[in-house]
């Protein structure tokens, strides 16, 4: 656990706490405050990596942290590389980017096959996008490369698109023997939503603007996409009722894949529509601040103090997003920074705990450390902080403008033999295999004989 780090790591960080620990109390005027309060931050956030321990599974992180957290979490510090210009982890980074590809490189490893969700592929899908669109440096070039990494997770997803219910739609789940399965969630649709917007943008592949589009109606038709003035975004459906009712929780992430795939879509198609969703969600998005001082909060689960693991993630990704849409609309970049500017002091305050000194809670209104402190809350202050810097740095690159990263839009659509697959058991093997169980049978109980006389 983090409060009980050993002797070793904390030595290494005593010298720069020492001069360094007011740099917590984040100063966006002063640029090495920055520099200085990111740096503990993002080594605190490492702290929960052990992937690189004997034993271990390389790009996991320690435990009750999942697989699709991880592929959060290595977003999160390319972000950190690129907006910091710190390449202190890139070795880390690459490693588990392509240790967690599967043997297939669309981000199905053997270890989660048989448990993920459409969801926990798509944020390992994100981050390879973000390492494309960052020219974050490419893999060696025996290994797949980060467009086509994001290419085949987009396919995967896409192959699974559901008509026989709802009229479309993902489930939440992959396989059916698994809880979910029954559940078309938003999270997984907006996924699908925005790496189709990434993509276009990247490639200038228009057959992508037509999976946005696809996906958008979908989700509008069900009404987990609230069609007003404002616009605002729900958890997800059942098909057991057809999709038609509503699960209200209003989730940052969900909001924030809807609002920046919108964005990049108004970015790359110049189309009114997309400009006008990006604007509404924009103004939605007031309900994860709060009203009296502008500080982002999970507002479905915080004030109750009822997050679970992963939704203290879940700013992290809402503060990504928010980053990348200042961005690529201009528009909406005085609002957004204003909101992170002032989220990212108060974030600052509350990374002043456990005995490192640099442990971050959930609750940014409390003025300092809350008690609280893991993975999803060192991301969502480290996320929220670099993302000050959105402005500062060039907008996502394209295959147009400078992106040098390779892929291939058949991706992930090779055909193959899976362990998943249904066993052809033919009358022949039936008899071959019960000759072989009753040698085994008799064997073992002459052996038991044998023993006792």
């Amino acid at each position: 656990m983090k409060l009980y780090k050993g002797i070793t790591s904390a030595l290494l960080v005593a010298s720069s706490l020492v001069a360094q620990v007011s740099s917590l109390d984040l100063d966006l005027n002063d640029p090495q405050s920055l520099v200085n309060a990111t740096s503990l931050i993002a080594y605190g956030l490492m702290d929960y990596y052990n992937g690189d321990q004997y034993g271990k599974t390389v790009g996991m992180f320690s435990d009750p942290y999942y697989w699709w957290e991880a592929g959060g979490a290595w977003g999160s510090m390319i972000d950190y590389w690129w907006f910091m210009q710190n390449d202190t982890y890139n070795d880390k980074i690459m490693a588990a980017m392509l240790h967690q590809t599967g043997d297939h490189n669309n981000y199905i490893p053997l270890n989660q096959s048989t448990t993920e969700g459409n969801d926990d592929q798509a944020f390992w899908g994100i981050a390879a996008m973000t390492a494309a669109e960052r020219n974050f440096p490419n893999p060696p070039e025996d290994s797949p490369q980060w467009l086509y990494l994001a290419q085949a997770v987009f396919n995967t997803m896409a192959s699974r698109w559901d008509n026989e219910s709802c009229g479309g739609g993902l489930r939440w789940q992959i396989f059916n023997w698994n809880t979910g399965y029954d559940y078309k969630n938003t999270v997984s649709n907006g996924a699908l939503f925005h790496l189709a917007a990434r993509l276009a943008r990247y490639t200038g592949n228009t057959s992508y603007v037509d999976w946005s589009e696809k996906v958008w109606d979908w989700m509008e038709d069900v009404n987990v996409i609230s069609n007003g003035t404002y616009m605002f975004v729900y958890d997800g459906v059942t098909v057991t009722d057809n999709c038609s009712v509503v699960t209200p929780y209003q989730w940052s992430y969900n909001h924030g894949l809807l609002l920046s795939g919108s964005a990049f879509l108004s970015n790359f198609t110049k189309n009114k529509v997309w400009h006008d969703r990006t604007m509404k969600l924009l103004n939605a998005s007031q309900v994860f601040f709060n009203a009296s001082n502008n500080i982002m909060y999970e507002a479905a689960c915080q004030p109750a103090s009822t997050c679970n693991t992963d939704q203290r993630s879940f700013k992290a990704y809402f503060s990504r997003f928010l980053g990348l849409t200042a961005t690529l609309v201009p528009e909406t970049s005085q609002h957004i920074m204003k909101w992170l500017n002032t989220s990212a002091v108060a974030a600052g305050k509350s990374c002043s705990g456990g005995t490192d000194g640099h442990t971050c809670g959930i609750n940014w209104f409390a003025g300092g450390w809350d008690g609280m402190y893991g993975l999803g809350e060192q991301m969502s202050a480290l996320e929220c902080m670099i993302n000050t810097r959105a402005l500062q740095r060039p907008a996502p690159y394209t295959s147009q403008d400078g992106g040098t990263s390779k892929g291939d839009p058949a991706a992930g659509t090779e055909v193959y033999p899976t362990n998943l697959a249904d066993l052809n058991i033919t009358k022949g093997s039936r008899a071959g295999a019960g000759i072989i169980t009753a040698i085994i049978g008799i064997s073992i109980i002459a052996c038991a004989l044998w023993l006792v006389f």
